[in-house]
């Protein structure tokens, strides 16, 4: 089959099917899509509402609770532990398909009827505040992360411990405002490195040890601003930065932006160990397209994100992964999983399709909440037998009668869930991270906006007066609520916290939790790939024409950005 061009039925941008793409559709029995992938991620975002918390009581117990649905969001919420536990049963809300209205009003109304968790974690213990994470131990107030143990403040922090305000950090211990790096190991305030132990402000750095304030280092030591030093000398500098001191740390930070990280070549992407791929930030993958932040052995990728551990043939997805093959359009989903399609939170199953947080089922569609299920339809129990027979005439149902929202966008079989019909304001989304919408903006897209909710609590002590050297922070301002820096907000710093900033020495924040994720936000490229030259004027390269490279590549770097960007072969040539 040919590739196809099509016209967005959302954004009404022309968007490309390939031929591999067609395949992989024709594969798990889906219809192309009709919106283009950018307007698919921005809808599948929309259901993914990771960091803004609301208080809320458990409708069954009465216990206070912190919830990622507001109150006046239509949906019921249990606390966490009760909804998981055996006390109740999904099944019970079951309902008879109506073919006389579309299928996703009819879902719509499920979404408002069916009891959600509070948060979203399965596999934890001791994890508190936290949502959409797993396989998690002692982790506090964090986002989006998997196997980790003993992390606060941080998102996407997976297979790592011992880590507070990270981002997009993998196989990792002990690390303190560290972005996008893998393998790091006592390694403070670096972005985009690898294999790093017992340094500080490193940009694209790789198997060094004690350096400082440098970038683009291979298999170095004893470095400070990209400058060789011997043991002693190294030591003895390190100790003259004072680094202790937020002043101090801050003048660095500085420094280290204008003179290392700012001058710093950039390679196209962050690829480590991969082949045939397009994106930014992979590790151990192959033959994936248009793919972010995926770790440890995948193929056969197309637009997804957050993810990885043994992957394979899957499309648009956002938090998936982990021994799962044949998904779709999914947000937070996989493990031992095989053929989801169009879910949100599916945990281990096989052929689950419009599904929202059901766990170990099989053969669903139009669910929400069931555990160890088969053959139920909008929650209602069917026989194996009559679940087949009922399967092809909802999805003819759904492209007779589709479901037409506010602006004439139609759904049909194949699309992702409307965003006016999910559960979450789009401001409360990860949505308007990457498409950020004014209010006026969303509700003309007739999407939902929600006014930030203001803290009930106020400061005992500015961030401004907090005391400048961590060693004259005493035991007592865990006790202490401080106004935030930057937006004023009310946080607290946790015994842990400061214990990690005493045991090695690192200054007492200023900002909330959420203003600094937002800092680190802001440092990583978005995952839009933009066609891009090389950069290189280098006569000397050999494959060099009249000076000038001739390679052409996909890079997250935006074009109208000031960095200076190579290829692989100029990157490696001159940096490496």
């Amino acid at each position: 089959m040919n590739s196809e061009t099509k016209v967005c039925q959302n954004c009404k941008s022309q968007f490309t099917i390939e031929p591999e793409d067609f395949d992989f559709y024709k594969k798990i029995d889906v219809p192309p899509p009709t919106f283009c992938s950018n307007c698919r991620m921005q809808r599948r975002f929309a259901y993914r509402n990771e960091r803004s918390l609301h208080r809320r009581k458990c409708e069954k117990t009465g216990k206070d609770i912190l919830s990622c649905f507001a109150a006046d969001s239509g949906v019921h919420v249990y606390d966490r532990d009760f909804w998981w536990s055996d006390n109740w049963d999904a099944i019970e809300y079951g309902r008879d398909y109506d073919f006389s209205k579309p299928f996703f009003l009819q879902f719509q109304e499920l979404i408002k009827t069916v009891p959600m968790p509070a948060l979203f974690y399965g596999e934890a213990v001791n994890t508190t505040y936290s949502n959409h994470v797993g396989q998690t131990k002692d982790v506090y107030l964090s986002s989006a992360c998997w196997r980790s143990e003993n992390v606060a403040y941080s998102s996407r922090c997976n297979g790592s411990k011992d880590c507070f305000d990270v981002f997009a950090i993998g196989d990792s211990e002990i690390c303190y405002e560290d972005i996008a790096s893998s393998k790091l190991y006592t390694t403070f305030f670096s972005e985009n490195s690898d294999s790093c132990t017992d340094s500080y402000f490193l940009y694209d750095c790789r198997g060094c040890s004690n350096c400082f304030a440098s970038s683009g280092l291979r298999n170095k030591q004893y470095h400070i601003f990209n400058q060789p030093y011997s043991k002693e000398e190294y030591f003895k500098k390190i100790k003259e930065f004072n680094l202790g001191s937020y002043n101090d740390l801050e003048a660095i930070k500085k420094r280290f932006i204008s003179e290392a990280k700012g001058k710093a070549i950039r390679r196209f992407a962050n690829l480590v160990n991969t082949q045939n791929v397009t994106g930014n930030n992979l590790e151990h993958t192959a033959n994936c397209f248009h793919a972010f932040d995926l770790w440890n052995n995948n193929k056969d990728c197309k637009f997804v994100m957050n993810g990885g551990w043994n992957m394979t043939d899957t499309y648009d997805g956002y938090g998936v992964g982990e021994h799962a093959e044949l998904m779709y359009e999914l947000v937070d989903s996989g493990v031992q999983a095989s053929r989801l399609l169009f879910g949100v939170v599916l945990w281990t199953g096989n052929n689950v399709q419009y599904a929202i947080n059901c766990h170990n089922t099989n053969n669903l569609f139009g669910c929400i909440g069931l555990r160890s299920k088969s053959h139920c339809i909008l929650n209602k129990q069917y026989s194996e037998t009559e679940f087949k027979e009922m399967m092809p005439k909802i999805i003819a149902h759904m492209n007779e009668m589709p479901y037409v929202d506010k602006k004439g966008r139609e759904y049909r079989y194949g699309e992702f869930f409307p965003i006016e019909i999910s559960p979450f304001a789009y401001n409360e989304t990860i949505a308007n991270n990457y498409f950020p919408l004014t209010p006026e903006s969303a509700e003309e897209k007739g999407f939902a906006w929600r006014e930030v909710e203001k803290p009930k609590r106020e400061p005992t002590i500015q961030a401004k007066d907090l005391p400048d050297h961590i060693n004259e922070a005493s035991d007592n301002l865990v006790d202490e609520i401080i106004g935030c820096l930057t937006c004023s907000r009310p946080f607290r710093i946790i015994q842990k916290e400061l214990d990690f900033l005493k045991r090695y020495v690192l200054p007492l924040p200023r900002e909330c939790p959420e203003c600094r994720h937002l800092r680190r936000f802001r440092v990583v490229n978005l995952p839009f790939l933009y066609h891009r030259h090389c950069m290189c004027n280098q006569a000397t390269h050999s494959h060099h024409i009249s000076s000038k490279c001739p390679n052409e590549f996909e890079t997250t770097y935006n074009p109208n950005g000031k960095e200076v960007v190579y290829c692989e072969q100029c990157y490696q040539a001159e940096v490496v």
